[in-house]
């Protein structure tokens, strides 16, 4: 294991937090960020003795410097909302573990489980200069299982895992009435979907109960059930209830619910948020927004537009942008931004959208999504300006080590 430091020198640092952006230089030592100092732009007069003065490195201190001169320094990017890992590509059937479609309350099932680290998307995620992602079990369920945050980079998923389990994914809508409905179950209606799940939050409340009269009394003591113990994760507010929702009307049920059982809710798509931004806003649920690089594959995204993200961002919900990889492919992330700011959104909001915003919505601020002192080395050295079309990642670090190139 090599004890060298990485110096990425005279970059265009803009860390996403409130320091704003400057010229300057990061020092990191194994997986973390060591120190961020500011100094005048040297050109490309870099000189490792004096990059070695400046952080105060001894001699025999192994450095290797990357020359970040008239390039664009920044954390790396965030997938709030795919399926990376899990709905593999290439394989159809053989790497297709999104949905377990057999009954529509699953939410013992863990992505944990599913995920492969040789999916082809996470490389592709690599080199685009996505860094980290939330993936998550489909919505043909009711409930389908809890997603997990990873870095994007690791021979096996426990090398990768930032945040497990970070959320429990619902749907509404179209996809469960079209899975169940065929089969003649419940639900066929959005009414039956909504009753379902409420009726999965009273069963773990009772359970939970049960399971506090067992501690004095055995005979009280259920069996265990790690759907109900996954669901009352959620109650007790350890992890927030991830809606898939695209109408405004599915919005609002999620909403509903979430606030019947005082639960921590995150939007996910939120395809027509734009129509009720405002309402949005007054309950102060954070929405995951998009795919909006695709057709209008179902009658629920007629309305699907890059307007959204900007819309929602101006009336003060946190939003982030999502590609539902493989339904966009993850390394489009910056480009679905970039349309959102070409759309009305502002460039700033666009950047947190991928990278702050992301990380307090998916609970691991205090690791990724900003450029600072102590938090994990996940950085994208970028060749022009961020979010411009011609621009490209060309150097990508994940847990201090270099991705790209490979």
């Amino acid at each position: 294991m090599t004890n060298e430091q990485i110096i990425i020198a005279n970059g265009f640092i803009r860390p996403m937090t409130d320091e704003g952006e400057f010229t300057g230089s990061i020092l990191i030592k194994g997986n973390k960020i060591l120190k961020i100092e500011r100094h005048a732009d040297l050109g490309k007069n870099l000189n490792e003795v004096w990059y070695r003065n400046f952080f105060g490195l001894t001699e025999n201190t192994q450095v290797k410097i990357i020359d970040a001169t008239h390039k664009w320094v920044l954390p790396g990017f965030i997938d709030a909302h795919c399926h990376v890992g899990i709905g593999e590509e290439i394989y159809r059937y053989e790497g297709d573990d999104l949905n377990e479609m057999t009954d529509p309350l699953t939410p013992e099932l863990r992505a944990i489980d599913g995920i492969n680290p040789e999916d082809e998307g996470f490389r592709d995620a690599r080199l685009g200069g996505v860094t980290a992602a939330f993936t998550c079990p489909g919505s043909a369920n009711v409930i389908g299982g809890t997603g997990v945050v990873v870095k994007t980079a690791g021979r096996v998923v426990e090398e990768m895992i930032v945040r497990d389990p970070a959320g429990l994914k619902v749907a509404f809508g179209e996809n469960p009435k079209f899975v169940y409905g065929e089969q003649k179950k419940m639900p066929m209606t959005r009414m039956g979907t909504a009753a379902l799940l409420r009726q999965a939050f009273v069963d773990a409340q009772s359970y939970r109960e049960k399971m506090e009269q067992g501690k004095t009394d055995l005979d009280k003591l259920p069996e265990r059930d790690l759907g109900l113990e996954t669901i009352n994760l959620v109650l007790d507010r350890k992890i927030p209830l991830r809606a898939h929702a695209h109408r405004a009307d599915d919005i609002m049920t999620a909403i509903r619910i979430a606030r019947e059982f005082d639960v921590d809710l995150v939007l996910e798509h939120c395809t027509e948020g734009h129509k009720i931004a405002d309402i949005i806003n007054e309950y102060g649920y954070p929405a995951v927004v998009g795919p909006s690089l695709i057709n209008r594959s179902k009658v629920e995204l007629k309305d699907k537009t890059f307007e959204t993200p900007g819309i929602l961002a101006r009336a003060g919900v946190k939003v982030s942008i999502m590609t539902d990889h493989s339904v966009t492919p993850i390394e489009y992330l910056p480009l679905c931004a970039a349309l959102a700011v070409r759309n009305g959104m502002a460039q700033e909001d666009a950047l947190k959208s991928i990278t702050i915003w992301s990380a307090e919505t998916l609970g691991v601020a205090d690791r990724i999504g900003s450029l600072e002192e102590g938090k994990d080395a996940d950085i994208v050295v970028w060749d022009g300006k961020p979010l411009t079309f011609d621009s490209s990642p060309q150097v990508v670090l994940i847990d201090g080590k270099i991705v790209k190139p490979e």
